[in-house]
């Protein structure tokens, strides 16, 4: 663990700034909370990679002062992979967006899952595709307007809680840009566990999200995570079961790492050699 202050521009490419996510955006605060947790970990720059797809939220590899992949659209985590194979003592980091995790990029994360790959998946849930113009995603749910959906969506949505539990992930944790120092202890804790972990983070599009659905402002969006979601297992949920549930669902530490696990596959074929 690191003593010294916590200095944003330590960690950021200033020649990227200022940003182009949009007023109100919660991204940034996501940006905030991970950059916190490298800080409090006392992570050396050269030991992370951060890859991400296409998107509003893949901005962030290009913010950070890390090694770092902008890939194509879903493919992030597949990347992601490639470099942890080869390179197994990096702190691999996948932040995503709706899509590039749970719709074109779907398949990779349930595999990643499957494998257990030590790679933190950060999924930044705002429910719409932001960038591409408003379209509804894996994540809007049914009765919500999207550019796509004039007349209401039908889809209902994934619960990426569940998904990733069942797919095989050994850290799942769920927070909201609201909560911001929460989120920062989970991804310290996701960062550090060694398998897939799974962080989804609830954050607001007021631009597409939040205004077609009348939802208000960036700051009614904020309030609404306040007021919508409690502490896993908390009091409040006898009264109001439809709350959201935020914290750690997964931390399990016995199942092998893939990395590791394909390394002693490895040694094995290498005696046979010899």
């Amino acid at each position: 663990m690191t003593e010294k202050p916590f200095n944003f521009k330590d960690y950021i490419r200033p020649r990227f700034f200022p940003h182009i996510w949009c007023p109100g955006c919660g991204h940034g605060i996501v940006l905030g909370s991970l950059l916190r947790a490298v800080h409090e970990l006392g992570l050396n720059k050269n030991e992370i990679v951060i890859t991400s797809g296409i998107g509003c939220s893949s901005r962030i590899s290009g913010y950070v002062d890390f090694h770092s992949l902008h890939t194509i659209h879903g493919r992030a985590l597949t990347f992601a992979t490639g470099v942890k194979l080869s390179k197994p003592g990096l702190k691999a980091i996948v932040p995503m967006g709706d899509g590039d995790a749970l719709a074109i990029g779907g398949n990779h994360f349930i595999h990643a899952a499957r494998r257990n790959i030590d790679i933190t998946a950060i999924v930044m849930n705002n429910r719409i595709y932001g960038m591409t113009g408003g379209q509804f995603s894996p994540l809007s749910g049914s009765g919500k307007k999207a550019t796509t959906a004039p007349y209401l969506t039908i889809d209902r949505d994934f619960d990426v809680v569940e998904l990733a539990k069942s797919a095989g992930a050994t850290f799942v944790a769920r927070s909201t840009v609201f909560h911001a120092n929460e989120c920062k202890d989970i991804l310290k804790k996701a960062i550090s566990h060694k398998g897939f972990s799974v962080v989804e983070i609830l954050t607001q599009c007021p631009t597409y999200y939040g205004r077609k659905n009348k939802e208000g402002d960036a700051i009614q969006m904020m309030e609404g995570y306040k007021t919508n979601t409690t502490r896993i297992g908390s009091k409040k949920l006898e009264k109001n079961p439809n709350l959201i549930q935020r914290g750690i669902f997964v931390e399990n530490t016995e199942v092998p790492e893939y990395c590791k696990a394909y390394d002693e596959i490895i040694k094995t074929a290498m005696k046979g050699k010899a």
